[in-house]
């Protein structure tokens, strides 16, 4: 069985990557280019292409079985996803799993949620099976916050206090495998949430302890002031009020998850999925042993 995985050189395409593979799977990897030597595994058959062209992302279809469905937050992204799907469904795929997002109809008026929403009701009504997923906030976003802990011992994001669903991006990337290569998960959807939920003060009491140093939250009162601090970062217009919408969203309405959502991720796992404490100690280490 062959699966073309795209986004294979992301945080997360990575993951589903070496995933496959330890499933026995055999990956072809749909890039925009070349990748650099070791940034996937030697077993991976590489498709030169781009999801906003359809003829490459036709010939990189030739000769697989199944479809991992991964689009960026990008500004195309609905246009990108139907796209694929369509060209998946014309080469007579036997699955596509879609990477959608967590409560993605509770936030239509965050662009990329809306987006991906729709892309899910065409998946659900085009007819060929299907797996959605639906992970939370990644864990491993934190992985960027090291000069502003290290350096400012400020927590930035704007968490707020009402809790938001977190998920570890290997967790993601095994409940993809099994949906993939395992029966019994056609026309089903996955809600992929941690036991833990994030918020902002205790994010920066936790990392107060794993630093050694007091780690300060700075609130999330003025979006305004955030947007304009993602332009100044260099990030588009329309992707700093993307993210804008989705941490204010997150802040007013909250983002949790229940029990009963990640006892069912947890027997999809065969094991209790991983929390935000035990990747921020794994960080941590990771930071001190630099």
């Amino acid at each position: 069985m062959k699966v073309l995985v795209t986004g294979a050189t992301g945080t997360v395409g990575g993951e589903v990557v070496k995933a496959l593979l330890q499933r026995g799977a055999e990956v072809r990897a749909l890039t925009r280019k070349q990748p650099k030597p070791g940034t996937l595994p030697g077993a991976v058959e590489i498709a030169l292409g781009d999801l906003s062209d359809p003829v490459s992302v036709a010939e990189a279809l030739k000769g697989v079985d199944k479809l991992f469905l991964l689009i960026g937050n990008v500004a195309d992204e609905l246009t990108q996803a139907l796209t694929a799907y369509g060209l998946s469904k014309k080469a007579g795929l036997k699955h596509v799993t879609y990477l959608s997002v967590f409560k993605p109809d509770q936030f239509l008026d965050v662009p990329h949620f809306a987006a991906k929403y729709a892309a899910e009701e065409a998946i659900r009504v085009g007819g060929m099976p299907f797996t959605i997923l639906r992970p939370a906030y990644f864990v491993q976003n934190e992985r960027q916050l090291k000069p502003v802990l290290t350096g400012a011992g400020v927590y930035p994001i704007p968490a707020g206090n009402q809790g938001i669903a977190v998920v570890d991006v290997r967790d993601i990337a095994e409940a993809a495998a099994i949906s993939l290569t395992e029966e019994g998960h056609a026309g089903k959807m996955y809600d992929l949430v941690s036991s833990e939920l994030l918020t902002g003060p205790n994010a920066a009491a936790a990392w107060s302890k794993l630093l050694g140093k007091e780690i300060i939250y700075t609130g999330h009162g003025d979006f305004d002031g955030f947007e304009a601090q993602l332009r100044e970062a260099g990030l588009p217009s329309w992707l700093a009020h993307d993210l804008r919408v989705m941490y204010q969203g997150y802040v007013e309405r909250g983002f949790s998850n229940t029990e009963d959502q990640t006892a069912r991720f947890a027997a999809l796992l065969g094991h209790q999925p991983r929390t935000y404490s035990s990747f921020a100690e794994e960080l941590a280490k990771e930071w001190a042993a630099a």
